[in-house]
């Protein structure tokens, strides 16, 4: 199995792969002090990287190639700016790892040695991805056969195998388990070789609750198309760009990111401009930098009044420049919470100017006015500004981005936010460039939507804090909704938040709002939400607004059934069964006990959780045949997220793994 797996990759006359295979020391770097020998060395299944301290006697440490997402080649994280002087960037690279797990930041011997490990690696990671789901399902069965096969003598004895099976999250029965390692067992040896385990491996998969559905297929080929794109419950359909790009901005949600500097909480956690990688990289449309003078005349990025570590605005503004248009060709807009002195923000216009080039809009698409917002497809490969700035646009729309800079107050202030939730007020000063520019709080602040009707521009944007959107959208719900068919909204986290958690962004989308801004580090429904929603169109960040929240029509999400056109669905969910849930309990022994919820979350007439049973110790092929049925008011607006957790009668059910998708993309 091993050898027909490294036919199929065609890699073995590799020069690059041979090199890797006979191993390398490089420094793993952390920090400006902290820089280790380590050797690595690609293993011989050509899928993982083993590596471990010069000292003997050392722990080692191994990755899957699988696990990786990219490979930056020369000084591209922090830490190896941190050491540029000393280490030159052809001797550097960085392996980015899917997921939340932190990057590796490595310094090859040469800048010959970093070319062989860099260009090796990105081979790997090509063949892995041109792989079938044929060669992945041998290579997974591979995967478990060498993390069984203790004594590295490429059989299997029966007791491995029976330790295989608890750690694939199986509690089967001791006599069963033994029938079906010596029918496998066709040699008579006592021990499984390659084909003997996967014999043994296809009948401890004998699906029954897919032989009950076949009837013109064969069961492999039935198998295989269950795991394509063609199998998948997202319709392939809306997996490409599909919708309209060419109505305003305000017409679509906008994949948005608060306080993106940020990897951690709100108080103490590291800044990094990985974050804005990272964001980018997920299709993030609007990312949010809080500027702050610096030390030596260069401003800097953090959150202001805490102990979160500080990065400088230009290196924020080179990542951003760098990565906006890798996941997505459609705008970037960069939300700018302005806190520093004329002088450096004369330095951050510069830093714009100078690094962002003929990608920062710096007038509008005439030279004129608008009367309306521009759309994505016109504002294709643009970078634009979003900040707080005295007079209107008919007044400067001529200026350059140095002007338009001057004059600012700071969007949000999380300190203002926390007193004002606790219903006390004062007023925020901030100092402007010239005297005879006065900032009027009326100017920036919203009052009410009958107000705005009449007297905002569509180029104005509101920002809210969570719990200040949450009133209006009670009081005032199809207001806010015709309001955001004209103009973009801003959302934000709550100065509570400290622990960068997420408040749910449906209920915000609800009523129209485009920029939802969440805290993108942390894991958790609000994100699962977030990336549900924008898988669609081509995962590009933008999403266009159902025709009803586009139009002057009134749309009240408290009362869906009064709108035109208005058409309830009934959603039907068979759950059958699963298939090899990962462990989530790291106690000996321990077997997971599934189920499944299904989630609806759209207008508060859809709010719905339904649950199946719970199924006692197996993770491996539990079956439930339960039957979940919903039914839902605004389909356009709904979105379904399937929950598996491993249920515990004592305490909170562990988290196993969910996915979400709008109800529109799925498919029968």
């Amino acid at each position: 199995m091993t050898k027909s797996n490294l036919l199929f990759l065609g890699i073995q006359g590799d020069d690059n792969l041979q090199s890797m295979l006979v191993g390398t020391i490089m420094r793993k770097i952390k920090s400006r002090t902290w820089k280790k020998q380590r050797y690595f060395k690609l293993q011989d299944d050509f899928m993982t990287i083993w590596y471990k301290s010069k000292k003997a006697g050392n722990t080692h440490s191994t990755f899957s190639v699988s696990d990786l997402e990219a490979i930056r080649e020369g000084h591209q994280s922090e830490v190896l700016l941190s050491i540029a002087d000393e280490f030159p960037a052809d001797r550097c690279f960085t392996l980015v790892f899917r997921g939340r797990r932190g990057n590796l930041d490595l310094v090859a011997e040469s800048s010959e040695e970093a070319q062989s490990w860099v260009r090796g690696m990105r081979k790997l990671i090509e063949n892995l991805e041109n792989m079938g789901e044929r060669e992945k399902l041998d290579q997974w069965i591979g995967d478990w056969f060498k993390k069984a096969d203790k004594n590295n003598d490429g059989r299997m004895n029966f007791k491995e195998v029976r330790d295989l099976l608890k750690m694939m999250n199986v509690d089967m029965n001791e006599q069963h388990a033994h029938r079906l390692f010596t029918t496998a067992d066709k040699s008579q040896t006592g021990t499984l070789e390659d084909d003997e385990f996967v014999l043994f491996y296809k009948m401890l998969t004998q699906r029954d609750d897919v032989l009950r559905l076949l009837n013109a297929m064969t069961f492999d080929g039935f198998l295989m198309y269950l795991g394509s794109v063609e199998g998948s419950i997202f319709n392939p359909q809306w997996l490409g760009i599909f919708q309209d790009m060419n109505q305003p901005l305000c017409h679509y949600f906008i994949s948005s990111s608060h306080n993106t500097y940020l990897m951690e909480d709100q108080l103490r956690g590291q800044s990094s401009v990985e974050g804005y990688i990272r964001a980018l990289s997920r299709g993030c449309r609007c990312v949010e930098v809080d500027c702050w003078d610096g030390a030596n005349g260069e401003p800097i990025v953090y959150h202001g009044h805490t102990f979160t570590s500080k990065i400088l605005f230009k290196d924020v503004v080179t990542a951003v420049g760098n990565y906006a248009f890798k996941a997505s060709e459609y705008p970037v807009i960069l939300s700018i919470e302005n806190h520093c002195g004329v002088e450096q923000q004369r330095v951050m216009a510069q830093h714009l100017n100078h690094i962002l080039g003929d990608k920062l809009l710096k007038s509008t698409l005439d030279g004129k006015a608008p009367s309306r917002l521009p759309s994505p497809e016109d504002l294709k490969g643009k970078i634009l500004l979003k900040a707080k700035k005295i007079g209107g646009l008919e007044e400067s729309f001529n200026e350059m981005a140095e002007d338009s800079q001057t004059g600012e107050l700071s969007d949000e202030d999380e300190v203002a936010d926390i007193e004002e939730e606790n219903q006390h007020r004062e007023s925020v000063r901030r100092r402007v460039k010239k005297s005879k520019q006065r900032l009027s709080k009326e100017l920036v602040h919203f009052s009410n939507f009958k107000h705005s009707r009449i007297h905002s521009k569509s180029y104005e944007v509101a920002s809210f804090t969570e719990s200040k959107a949450r009133k209006h959208l009670r009081e005032a719900g199809a207001d806010f909704v015709h309001h955001n068919s004209r103009q973009l909204t801003r959302i934000y986290p709550s100065g509570f938040r400290t622990d960068s958690s997420n408040f749910n962004p449906q209920e915000m989308w609800n009523v129209g709002c485009q920029i939802v801004a969440l805290n993108f580090q942390t894991a958790g429904e609000g994100m699962d939400l977030n990336d549900g929603l924008f898988r669609q169109n081509n995962s590009c960040g933008y999403v266009l607004k159902p025709r009803f929240m586009r139009e002057a029509e009134k749309f009240d999400p408290e009362t869906p059934h009064e709108r035109e056109g208005y058409q309830p669905v009934v959603l039907t969910i068979q759950v059958i069964s699963g298939q090899q849930l990962p462990k989530v309990n790291i106690k000996e022994g321990s077997i997971v006990d599934p189920l499944v919820r299904v989630e609806i979350h759209g207008v508060p007439m859809d709010q719905a959780k339904q649950e199946t049973r719970y199924i006692d110790n197996n993770g491996f092929n539990p079956v439930w045949y339960d039957t979940l049925r919903f039914t839902i008011h605004t389909p356009e607006l709904a979105m379904v997220r399937f929950v598996v957790e491993d249920y515990d009668k004592t305490s909170r059910n562990d988290f196993v793994g969910q996915y979400t998708l709008p109800l529109i993309c799925m498919q029968q």
